[in-house]
């Protein structure tokens, strides 16, 4: 004989599955928005655990501070000086930047972006309109924000001299002294010291890569005693040059097109390769057949992933709110 207990059960002789009742019916809708977050959480997860940093949008109820706008309103203060140095040409140019915060805001820790323009290193302002968006944009999120001017050279890289690769220099030190002035006026603006990023355009993202890597060489543009380095930087069509990613530096996001005439792709591409080789996160999104600085039809792909770059890299989730 079988023992098997399922043929021993006794046959129904009519059914006993009553109606569902009012309290059941929340039951099962709370099991089904538990499985959702569940699924939801298993593909965060699935994500980060893959290094895709950039595309894994933190979690949690809108609105959340740094991943959505929750200010209404942005206070900008024009021309702040950070710091002064001596230009090729011999003169001393005081740098200024535009400070950028959240109108309404009582946290006293936020962490910080020093937005960098572009222009060849011969000419653009603090005032380009993609700098000026993303910084009214990410000031809004509840970060706060510096657009800084910074010393150009009256040739530029076109083509490349000596006269550009000062200027790289250059730039590279003053931006360096912006992210020290973000640190000696922590507690004035209120500022995280321990989280802040840099992101450009064009010589701006070149010069938020150099930032990001060879904190060794800071440059004298202002703003001594203070650290140099950054926790995070955003490049749109840019590459690092004449420095190197070493173990320890900056994370990295590169938004480029693969038609660049100006910065070519493959630079971004190496970028991106010797970071990973020295143990760095380092994420390369591409667009096909663009040129340089696309900003405005990937506006909104790039507004979302340096988003979720930064919350990762700057660990958003434990930050002030």
């Amino acid at each position: 004989m079988t023992n098997d207990p399922a043929l021993h059960l006794p046959t129904p002789t009519r059914s006993t599955r009553s109606a569902p009742t009012r309290s059941s019916s929340r039951t099962a809708r709370a099991t089904r928005r538990r499985a959702v977050h569940l699924v939801a959480l298993v593909a965060l997860v699935a994500v980060v655990a893959g290094c895709d940093l950039h595309r894994a949008r933190p979690p949690g109820d809108a609105p959340l501070r740094y991943r959505d706008e929750v200010f209404a309103d942005v206070a900008v203060t024009p021309g702040l000086p950070y710091g002064e140095a001596v230009t090729q040409e011999g003169e001393t140019q005081t740098l200024l930047l535009d400070l950028y915060r959240p109108v309404g805001d009582t946290v006293t820790a936020r962490p910080a972006i020093v937005w960098i323009h572009g222009g060849g290193f011969r000419q653009g302002t603090r005032t380009s309109p993609e700098i000026v968006d993303q910084a009214t944009a990410f000031a809004r999120k509840g970060f706060v924000g510096v657009s800084i001017s910074y010393r150009l050279t009256a040739t530029g890289c076109f083509p490349v001299s000596a006269s550009c690769l000062q200027a790289i220099i250059d730039a590279k030190h003053d931006a360096q002294a912006a992210v020290r002035w973000l640190r000696a006026n922590a507690t004035t603006y209120g500022i995280d010291p321990t989280r802040i990023a840099a992101a450009g355009t064009s010589a701006g993202a070149i010069t938020a890569l150099n930032v990001g890597y060879g904190a060794e060489d800071v440059g004298d543009s202002g703003n001594p005693g203070h650290d140099s380095t950054i926790r995070a930087a955003v490049s749109l069509s840019g590459a690092r040059i004449l420095t190197r990613a070493n173990p320890g530096e900056a994370a990295a996001l590169l938004f480029h097109g693969t038609a660049d005439p100006i910065v070519a792709y493959a630079s971004a591409i190496t970028t991106v390769d010797e970071a990973r080789a020295a143990g760095l996160n380092a994420f390369l999104t591409t667009w096909e057949g663009d040129g340089h600085v696309p900003y405005v039809p990937h506006r909104q792909e790039i507004l979302d992933q340096t988003t979720n770059f930064l919350w990762w890299e700057l660990q958003l989730g434990q930050a002030a709110r």
